[in-house]
């Protein structure tokens, strides 16, 4: 029976000055570099080459399908100022996801010993989508482009949505929109996190139990859930960032 690990917060391998460098964050780092690699060479590859095959056909179909789907949500002119950020979004948080599917994640690490002396094991890989604090970070950065979207295509009319002393009750409902703002950061992160860890630990188990077979169904449906988490979370960041270039009267 294979040894069962599981672990909320991600595992550190080494110390980098005074900061700990976790399995997580050496994994975002890679996904990181493999998706810059890769669009290098996809588009270095489609201007040597006239005809498109293989994988990057594949590509190809991907990136149109998602700018098709932002198009019918955002329209032409908007899917153009947003399609990179959105896309880099979901291609990072797709590809974190699958990790948790690769044979040795969470199974091949190095054994180390915490401050009392305890032995601890951990795993030199480990999805970025779940670790907490990479999904809070994704989050953050996902509702400051929204302000900042919204700031670019109205001014400092935009925070009158928030701050407005004119009339009561359009300032309680500022002060509502003001924390809706802030549990989108809540939501985001804690959405990712809570169905990637909850896949990985489910994961686990199985591989524990029974090594072969009863991880098998369990792949297929992380394979359905990552993509999911990926899309939602790119969906809902390009529908926040529409509602907040329309002046606040439309929005309602």
């Amino acid at each position: 029976m294979t040894k069962l690990n599981v672990s909320i917060s991600a595992e550190p391998l080494f110390r980098l000055g005074n900061i700990d460098i976790t399995n997580s964050m050496l994994t975002g780092i890679a996904v990181s570099v493999f998706l810059v690699g890769f669009s290098f060479w996809l588009s270095r590859n489609l201007k040597l080459s006239k005809s498109v095959k293989g994988v990057q056909n594949v590509a190809e179909m991907i990136i149109e399908s998602l700018y098709n789907l932002m198009v019918s949500v955002a329209g032409e002119a908007k899917t153009k100022e947003f399609f990179p950020l959105i896309a880099t979004f979901f291609l990072y948080i797709l590809f974190s996801n699958w990790l948790e599917l690769l044979p040795g994640v969470g199974t091949i690490g190095i054994m180390g010993m915490d401050h009392e002396g305890k032995t601890l094991f951990a795993p030199l890989v480990r999805p970025p989508s779940a670790d907490f604090n990479a999904t809070l970070g994704l989050a953050l950065i996902s509702v400051s482009m929204i302000q900042i979207v919204g700031f670019k295509h109205l001014s400092f009319a935009y925070f009158q949505r928030f701050i407005n002393f004119k009339n009561p009750m359009k300032f309680v409902m500022g002060l509502l929109d003001i924390i809706s703002e802030l549990s989108k950061i809540i939501s985001f992160a804690f959405r990712l996190f809570g169905n990637i860890f909850a896949g990985e630990v489910l994961l686990a188990v199985s591989l524990a139990l029974i090594p072969f077979l009863a991880p098998l169904p369990f792949m297929g449906l992380e394979i359905f859930i990552g993509l999911i988490q990926a899309l939602v979370f790119a969906i809902l960041t390009l529908v926040f960032m529409n509602t907040a270039t329309l002046p606040h009267e439309e929005e309602h």
